[in-house]
């Protein structure tokens, strides 16, 4: 089937695309948005993967779902739309960042700026119901972005994988720590804050790229 991404991306998926899981979880997904609200808009759902293209990956951060609250998810993990209030993780996360590396804009909570370095900001489900984190968790999406783990796994070398959280931790085993590096955390939520501060991934990631001869991320 057509499905609107971008071309690199279409290049690499479009066996997956063609698979009966898939078809299913899209009219899953295209059913939901004509019953309820569902976030992001139909027209982000792959926002990350136009915003990185497949040869341009360097880091892959792992999210869970999308945020439920309107207006704030836009396509891409921890991130909220320009003029949205800051939620909490993504506070701690610019905290965090100011720890490690120094200066980050408060204010700004949209990473499309990231997504532009070569940041895949990687949702494990993209979609969500309005209010109900987890209403689209077990529909297909996790295997397909599972999927693309694989894929990257299988395709490049020297990723930068990190991983917050038990969710995100549980794809370790899809990843090659030998050929890749693999930075695991607590999850910057409130909950669990205090295993997350201190982890300084901001750093160990640019030292690791500019160790493999690529460019650093600015995080700020």
């Amino acid at each position: 089937m057509n499905v609107n991404i971008h071309e690199s991306w279409k290049n690499v998926l479009q066996k997956e695309f063609e698979k009966q899981y898939f078809l299913e979880l899209v009219r899953f997904v295209k059913n939901e948005y004509k019953q309820c609200s569902v976030f992001p808009p139909g027209k982000d759902i792959f926002r990350a993967f136009d915003l990185c293209d497949f040869c341009s990956v360097k880091v892959v951060i792992i999210g869970q779902d999308p945020y439920p609250g309107m207006g704030q998810a836009n396509g891409l993990c921890f991130s909220v739309n320009p003029g949205m209030k800051i939620p909490r993780s993504l506070a701690n996360i610019f905290t965090e960042i100011r720890n490690d590396v120094g200066f980050v804009d408060l204010t700004n909570g949209d990473l499309s700026r990231w997504a532009e370095q070569g940041v895949l900001l990687l949702n494990a489900t993209l979609t969500v119901r309005a209010g109900m984190p987890g209403s689209h968790v077990g529909h297909g999406w996790e295997r397909f972005t599972d999927e693309i783990i694989k894929i990257m796994n299988d395709n490049k070398k020297h990723i930068v994988y990190i991983l917050w959280g038990n969710n995100a931790k549980s794809k370790v085993s899809l990843i090659n720590t030998e050929e890749n590096l693999v930075l695991t955390s607590s999850h910057p939520s409130q909950l669990s804050v205090k295993g997350f501060w201190g982890n300084k991934h901001f750093s160990k990631t640019n030292e690791y790229l500019i160790g493999n001869g690529m460019s650093p991320i600015n995080w700020t």
